[in-house]
């Protein structure tokens, strides 16, 4: 394997790792609708998606998984062809945030195949929608790979 696939693949768990931790730990600590206050004006509320982000696209959830496994199989052959590590990372993080939403889709309990919940907790506010780690690594690599990959 290569260094660059191999540094992908590590950010990636990485992510899988720590969104699927803490959407465990949401899941028993928090009751499904009830607000927690927390740092900084943020709330913790539990929250079951069935759509994409901003939870559009309700029902539409197989569609979305199998898109993301289809872009994690792109990006882990074409990071070969790479040049920055920074930008490799934010692939991984991209990566890694799509495989910890399948996960939910095809493990948690749903009406069919890929059909399951994405766990949502985190809310910056009444203004902006519930999103979790996942989501959070896929904006963030989004991100790097725009600012830094329009560099080269």
């Amino acid at each position: 394997m290569s260094a660059r696939r191999w540094q992908l693949h590590v950010v990636a768990l990485a992510v899988i790792v720590v969104d699927q931790l803490t959407k465990w730990w949401a899941v028993g600590a928090l009751d499904d609708g009830t607000i927690h206050e927390g740092p900084f004006g943020s709330q913790l509320r539990l929250v079951y998606n069935t759509g994409s982000a901003f939870s559009l696209g309700s029902g539409l959830g197989p569609l979305f998984a199998v898109l993301a496994v289809a872009v994690s199989i792109a990006l882990t052959w074409m990071v070969k062809r790479v040049p920055l590590r920074s930008v490799v990372f934010g692939l991984g993080l991209v990566q890694g945030g799509a495989i910890g939403n399948v996960i939910d889709r095809a493990f948690r309990d749903g009406d069919g195949f890929l059909r399951g919940p994405v766990v949502d907790f985190l809310e910056m506010g009444s203004w902006w929608p519930v999103f979790n780690i996942a989501d959070v690594a896929i904006v963030v690599g989004g991100i790097i790979v725009v600012l830094l990959g329009s560099r080269e």
